[in-house]
């Protein structure tokens, strides 16, 4: 008996070991404070605007069965406008209206309004037509439509005030949107969806990061998610019926994991599930999020179960939030802009080594070649290759001149170089331009298993200096004393050599000229002299001065009378 009491005991303390080292808890019927939730409806917004400077806004109005359908309108802060209600269900309006808007009801809308003034404002249309439709009949009587709005359990609509348009096209395209991103609306509405959270008792995350899980029920019609994260690193499981697709609009600071696809929409890729599990049990998916993470407990747990096909989570940055039985407001105003690019960074170095970063106040001479990497943030687990596209630098200043940049890419292995590439350039091209502070960019595409995707633009500052430019010099030429002692030498050599030519001729002919250097041998061999034909008188040695005149007489002679001589 005491040994099964003691393997009892033994149990026991094991399995609440077990609980204590993974931590649970059980959802309850309440908001969770980081999270907010937005359905994801047909609609568009523009940059329309009439000739009489009039916006034109289509309001789209659905109800539950159980709503109480009656809600407010407030127009007193409103642009001129034409707003045009539509809607299937009977719908009680409290107006409030200024004399520039003109409020339009289509027919078969059992939209009854309720106001004390400007009821000549109010007009009803004689057209059935919906969504698309309805939006190409008010383009051809107003010209065009600056919003499509459709809202779901509508309470209150207040206009802002504020410009209703947005730069872009012209055109209404209908295509799910997040309605709460209109800045010139506020729209409160009551949420049917089934929405359950909690948070374990005790979170000591220590250096971990936030870990969030959201858990769609196996039974929930939901297909399709969307993801606003915010810029706190955060770790996300993800949990959903098979066909679930989850896109992360923002997701350069989130790790993730899911049963389920996840797309990437900047790159864009698509990301098969990580793992399989088809039970929606909230235990059980939270000891499996704590397994796939690797943590010791979780931020939050959220089970969701909205009634339409498209949702919007937008997670909230919270240090410590207060977590409280009464759900907070989820009507706040949020702004959603394009999916977020990867933040990239450019750094310079001054050798291929890349061990000597420059300085952003540094400057670089146009005659350098400069070595940049391009490093960005990663995109949760996923290492993301990168690709430089193009580069070009322009100049500050009134009048600034672009040039294309050719680059040439450093290799770099995928180890060495995660998320991030590299290059190197050279400035030559500016040395013949007057500014100094130019703004080097480059185009980025990043690419994941061999998808590639826009990833931005990279910008970094740049101040050039020209290299000094030497005076050209004359040529010098310096022998030294091995030179001087040469030349002296090969000199002394050619006149050792002539003397002893000169010696040898005296030797074997008797005179210090050769024989064939003879005055009338030469002579005889140049064309045209006219003593060719003489012969040279022999002379003695110590001849008299009368016989130098006799010679002279007979030769001159003889040159004077050459053809008598001859016969």
């Amino acid at each position: 008996m005491e040994g099964h009491m003691a393997r009892f005991a033994l149990l026991l303390c094991i399995t609440v070991a077990v609980s204590a080292s993974s931590p649970t808890c059980d959802p309850v019927v309440k908001a969770n404070p980081w999270l907010y939730v937005r359905e994801m409806l047909i609609g568009c917004w523009t940059s329309f605007v009439r000739e009489d400077k009039a916006e034109v806004h289509i309001l789209n109005l659905n109800f539950a069965a159980a709503d109480a359908k009656m809600f407010s309108l407030n127009l007193t802060t409103a642009k001129p406008m034409n707003v045009i209600i539509t809607s299937r269900d009977t719908v009680y309006v409290l107006h409030d209206l200024n004399a520039n808007v003109t409020v339009y009801i289509t027919d078969g809308s059992k939209v009854i309004l309720y106001g004390n003034q400007l009821h000549n404002n109010v007009h009803m249309l004689n057209i059935t037509a919906q969504d698309e439709e309805l939006v190409k009949w008010a383009t051809q009587k107003f010209g065009g439509v600056t919003s499509f709005t459709t809202i779901r359990n509508v309470k209150a609509i207040r206009w802002t005030g504020r410009e209703g348009t947005k730069s872009g096209s012209r055109d209404c395209i209908l295509k799910n949107e997040d309605s709460s991103a209109k800045s010139f609306v506020k729209i409160e509405t009551t949420s049917m969806a089934s929405f359950k959270s909690c948070s374990p008792q005790q979170q000591n995350l220590g250096a971990e990061a936030e870990l969030h899980i959201i858990n769609i029920p196996e039974n929930a019609s939901i297909r399709n998610v969307s993801l606003l994260m915010g810029t706190k690193k955060t770790n996300v499981f993800l949990r959903g019926p098979q066909g679930t697709t989850w896109t992360f609009l923002s997701p350069q600071y989130t790790t993730f994991g899911s049963n389920n696809e996840i797309l990437l929409p900047t790159i864009p890729h698509r990301i098969p599930p990580f793992f399989t599990l088809n039970n929606d049990s909230a235990k059980d998916v939270q000891r499996m999020a704590l397994e796939h993470f690797k943590a010791s407990t979780f931020t939050s747990y959220t089970e969701i179960t909205p009634e339409g096909s498209m949702v919007l989570l937008v997670f909230e940055q919270k240090e410590t939030p207060a977590v409280t039985e009464t759900a907070p407001d989820l009507v706040i105003p949020i702004t959603t802009k394009a999916p977020h690019q990867m933040p990239l960074l450019m750094q310079l170095y001054a050798s291929p080594d890349y061990r000597s970063p420059l300085d952003p106040k540094t400057k670089v001479q146009s005659d350098k070649r400069i070595y940049a990497e391009i490093s960005g943030n990663t995109l949760g687990d996923i290492v993301l290759t990168m690709k430089v596209i193009s580069c070009f630098v322009r100049s500050n200043g009134s009048c600034p001149v672009v040039k294309e940049l050719p680059f040439i890419p450093e290799a770099c292995s995928l180890n060495s170089c995660p998320n991030s590439t590299r290059l190197s350039f050279s400035l030559d091209q500016l040395q013949e331009l007057t500014s100094t502070k130019w703004d080097l960019e480059c185009s980025v595409k990043l690419c994941y298993s061999e998808k590639c995707g826009d990833g931005g633009r990279v910008k970094r500052n740049l101040e050039v200096t020209q290299p000094c430019l030497q005076p050209p010099t004359q040529p010098c030429f310096d022998f030294g004393l091995p030179g001087v002692l040469g030349i002296a030498f090969g000199g002394f050599l050619i006149g050792v050599l002539l003397i002893g030519a000169l010696w040898f001729i005296k030797m074997k002919t008797g005179k210090w000229y050769p024989t064939g250097l003879d005055m009338s041998s030469t002579a005889a061999n140049l064309p045209g002299c006219p003593c060719s034909g003489a012969k040279r008188q022999p002379v003695s040695t110590n001849p008299s001065p009368s016989e130098n005149s006799s010679a002279n007489a007979s030769i001159g002679s003889t040159q004077s009378t050459p053809t008598s001589s001859m016969a």
